[in-house]
């Protein structure tokens, strides 16, 4: 693992996230995702609070909830259990949302931003596709989503969340991030040979970008104490995702393209002059 090449990479992301051009970037993807939470939330919410309370009244999970809650010394969240299920179920495909919107909206972008002012003499292979994008990212998603409702009752044991959460997400962020980081440079087997021979690097960038997401996650989950300001909570939480993503989309690029420059002087050979 190339701990420099990371180091190097995320300084030219901080560098080039203060670019004007970056900063309104945001707003494209933050629209889109806050549009399909607006809809999703208005008309579907209400209805998946009601039917989780449904079933832990027919379960009798009421009692065993309170008692978990009594156990860690938070009794007084038991009239919240559902409103906060229903909010951690919705969790993942809120952070789903931003990152498919980063994908469409904003690595197409942020690829030309970095190749042109940084590897302007990088060839363009187009391994990649929009649909190939969006069938990689769904298949990734569905491989997250039952590995992460199988570990879910592990976040009852701190030690176990901190490792096992944090992993997860920083799997689901490389593998959709460095697929759309070098679509547009590299063909299919460079794609395929860099993500094997850079996992390590790869996982460890998702899995900080995943700590950084910590923060809009329980801004997110927040609104279950204040149901009031909850419409004002889930745009502020999508808009730092948004933020958080467009970065961590700067760090994969710069990372990616750097290895692919490197990958070709390795491996291509050099025209000889006349």
């Amino acid at each position: 693992m190339n701990i420099a090449a990371v180091g190097i990479a995320w300084g030219r992301a901080v560098a080039a996230q203060l670019h004007i051009r970056m900063l309104l970037l945001t707003f494209a993807p933050f629209l889109a995702a806050l549009l399909i939470w607006s809809v999703a939330m208005w008309f579907g919410l209400q209805a998946m609070i009601d039917y989780i309370q449904q079933w832990f009244a027919v379960h009798n999970s009421f009692q065993t909830a309170g008692d978990v809650l009594a156990m860690l010394g938070l009794f007084a969240f038991k009239a919240m259990v559902a409103p906060l299920v229903a909010m951690w179920l919705l969790l993942p495909l809120m952070v789903f949302t931003a990152l498919l919107c980063i994908g469409l909206f904003a690595m197409p972008a942020i690829s030309r931003h970095v190749g042109i002012r940084h590897y302007p003499q990088l060839e363009q292979r187009q391994g990649g596709s929009l649909i190939g994008s969006l069938g990689y990212s769904l298949m990734s998603f569905i491989i997250f989503a039952v590995l992460w409702l199988l570990t879910l009752p592990l976040t009852l044991f701190p030690i176990a969340s901190l490792v096992i959460q944090p992993l997860l997400w920083g799997w689901l962020t490389y593998r959709v991030m460095a697929y759309d980081a070098l679509s547009a440079h590299a063909d299919r087997e460079e794609r395929i040979a860099l993500i094997r021979q850079h996992r390590g690097a790869l996982l460890l960038m998702g899995t900080i970008a995943g700590l950084f997401g910590a923060a809009p996650g329980l801004l997110w989950l927040g609104g279950v104490l204040s149901v009031m300001f909850l419409p004002v909570l889930a745009g502020l939480a999508i808009w730092l995702y948004v933020l958080v993503f467009v970065f961590t989309g700067l760090w994969f690029q710069h990372y990616c393209l750097a290895a692919l420059a490197k990958m070709r002087v390795r491996t291509e050979p050099v025209p000889q002059a006349a």
